[in-house]
């Protein structure tokens, strides 16, 4: 769709950009809370990192690793950039760019964030070794990617491949011991706030700039 045949103004804006404000109070909230609280595992963290453990196999683990790997700093970056390449090569820049910033907002948002929250991750960490483990990077990573291009896309089945790839980054993160529970909670949320708002700036300047240019030139006196 060129910019001179975008509608007005896209009904879907709405609820995204709610969608947005009350993830992104949600993870204000939570990152609070887990800061005040000594940055320690809350109840549900300690509940669900024992059943995890509880339920840990070799096969489990194996399974485990594919998202960890896939959606990792290597392979992000990777999928980054063919998303970007194919969407310039299908002459959707404006899409290209849109999935470009909200990648790199997200991360420019997580990476400062683990240091200022500083909270420890499990120690029986199978995964990561560094210190720091809130947000999780990886799922807030994959959720920004999967709600981008469900957006962008409109299609019904990249909502559902897109839920279940975050679903099983959570768990992966969770069953390898490199988060606590309320880490990926936190990613998620931080991905959900950061596509959808993102994404309803740049329509908003789409629609903009689709607007001025159906408006006729001033003529000169």
């Amino acid at each position: 769709m060129s910019e001179l045949e975008r509608p007005v103004y896209d009904p879907r804006r709405t609820v995204a950009l709610v969608v947005g404000i009350l993830a992104a109070i949600a993870f204000v909230i939570l990152s609070w809370v887990i800061y005040v609280d000594g940055r320690q595992p809350l109840a549900p963290d300690l509940w669900w990192h024992g059943l995890m453990i509880a339920n840990l196999t070799k096969p489990g683990v194996v399974i485990a690793w594919v998202p960890s790997i896939v959606g990792g700093t290597i392979g992000m970056i990777v999928i980054a950039i063919v998303l970007v390449v194919v969407f310039i090569w299908r002459k959707r820049r404006w899409d290209a760019a849109n999935i470009a910033i909200a990648i790199a907002l997200v991360v420019a948002i997580g990476a400062p964030m683990s240091y200022i929250v500083a909270r420890a991750r499990p120690s029986d960490s199978l995964a990561e070794s560094t210190a720091t483990s809130f947000p999780s990077g990886h799922t807030a990573v994959a959720t920004t990617v999967v709600v981008t291009l469900a957006l962008l896309l409109r299609k019904w089945y990249v909502w559902v491949g897109g839920v279940l790839w975050v679903l099983w980054m959570m768990w992966a993160r969770t069953y390898l011991h490199a988060h606590w529970l309320s880490d990926v909670i936190a990613g998620l949320l931080e991905g959900i706030a950061v596509a959808t708002l993102v994404w309803c700036a740049m329509e908003a300047i789409r629609d903009r700039r689709a607007m001025r240019s159906r408006d006729p030139a001033p003529t000169k006196a």
